[in-house]
């Protein structure tokens, strides 16, 4: 037996075409700041660099964001808009103190707290999975 995905209905597909858009800048946001965190084989890169480069996405994110804002997403589409105000704000702050994790520790919760600002974005998924019909 194979089982289809329902489709979203026709009126909001460019709505999710236009989260995707979203998407498509916080993933490599994401990725940017984690390669901060060294590997057994791989320093870490620069918490500066990749500060700036998840500064730069969530810019473009947020330029982008108008475009899937509709009434039935109305409070995932918030949240994303607070998560992603709050990530930025916070990694600004990080740049313009100039602020150096005081170990592995401290660099692993300040790249997890700037990422559990984007978690809204998994609920406005969910929401669009709400949102397919038969």
């Amino acid at each position: 037996m194979r089982f289809r995905r329902r489709r979203l209905p026709d009126d909001l597909v460019p709505t999710f075409d236009a989260f995707r858009r979203v998407l498509e800048e916080l993933e490599p946001a994401k990725a940017e700041l984690t390669d901060v965190v060294p590997g057994s084989r791989l320093p870490g890169k620069p918490l500066d660099d990749a500060l700036r480069a998840f500064v730069a996405r969530l810019d473009r994110a947020v330029a982008l964001m108008p475009a899937w804002r509709r009434p039935e997403l109305a409070p995932v589409w918030s949240a994303c808009d607070d998560g992603l105000a709050a990530a930025r704000a916070d990694a600004s702050t990080i740049l313009d103190e100039g602020r150096e994790p005081s170990g592995f520790g401290d660099l692993v919760g300040l790249v997890e707290g700037l990422l559990d600002r984007l978690e809204p974005f998994a609920d406005a998924e969910a929401r669009f999975e709400e949102l397919r019909r038969g």
